[in-house]
């Protein structure tokens, strides 16, 4: 009863972040303007234990109208597919033969961002909210963001067939999508992933070569 108790609070005190956890992430990359972003370090420790995160994990179409703070979106990137293993570049999702096909494009209130995991950064692609074109559901321009994984097939071997590509490329963006619902579970955020979209509208939208193929998208923002 007592563990409980205190993972009730630590909830509870997760969810008041947007008043004391720092600069809003969308008031921070608008005073930036047109510019790639240098995210903050990321918080690799704390948060819930594996297994009570796990028991949290759920998907949610409900989102408030608080932003994110900028130490949040950082730390959800890490966890999503930034890199563990400095000496060798490998990430915190696994992908066949270290092919490391899979990109998150990060669409805020303020523009579409790429996640630059090497560097920790955002990289700046297009200005203005584009939130809506990420997904068909009327939820999704109310979060606070919206992550779209994109493989580059070019990255995988020639010799692997197209269909294998493909279903490669879905494994390793689930593999992502897991990691964002636990650290949303741990963190008091909502989130659930989508594939209703606009794909010819929106490739265009963010810039992809032939070789891009967008897989699926990912809803984050604070319970309403």
């Amino acid at each position: 009863m007592k563990k409980i108790l205190v993972y009730s609070i630590i909830l509870i005190l997760l969810m008041a972040l947007p008043a004391f956890a720092g600069e809003a992430i969308d008031k921070l990359l608008s005073s930036r303007g047109l510019k790639d972003i240098k995210l903050l370090a990321p918080v690799k420790t704390g948060g819930l234990p594996l297994m009570d995160a796990l028991n949290l994990r759920s998907s949610a179409r409900e989102f408030s109208s608080n932003e994110l703070p900028a130490q949040i979106l950082s730390d959800l990137l890490w966890a999503a597919c930034g890199i563990n293993r400095s000496e060798s570049g490998k990430k915190t999702t696994p992908t066949a033969r270290n092919w490391q096909d899979t990109d998150i494009y990060v669409f805020t209130h303020s523009g579409i961002y790429l996640y630059e995991a090497k560097e920790h950064k955002l990289k700046f692609i297009r200005h203005g909210n584009h939130l809506k074109a990420t997904g068909k559901q009327d939820f999704v321009e109310k979060a606070a963001l919206s992550l779209v994984f994109v493989s580059d097939l070019s990255k995988m071997d020639k010799q692997t067939a197209r269909e294998d590509k493909m279903m490669y490329a879905g494994v390793h963006a689930g593999c992502i999508t897991q990691n964002v619902y636990l650290y949303c579970a741990s963190a008091g955020l909502n989130t659930v992933t989508r594939r209703m979209m606009d794909f010819e509208a929106l490739a265009p939208l963010m810039g992809l070569s032939a070789d891009q193929t967008i897989i699926l998208a990912q809803s984050v923002g604070y319970r309403p």
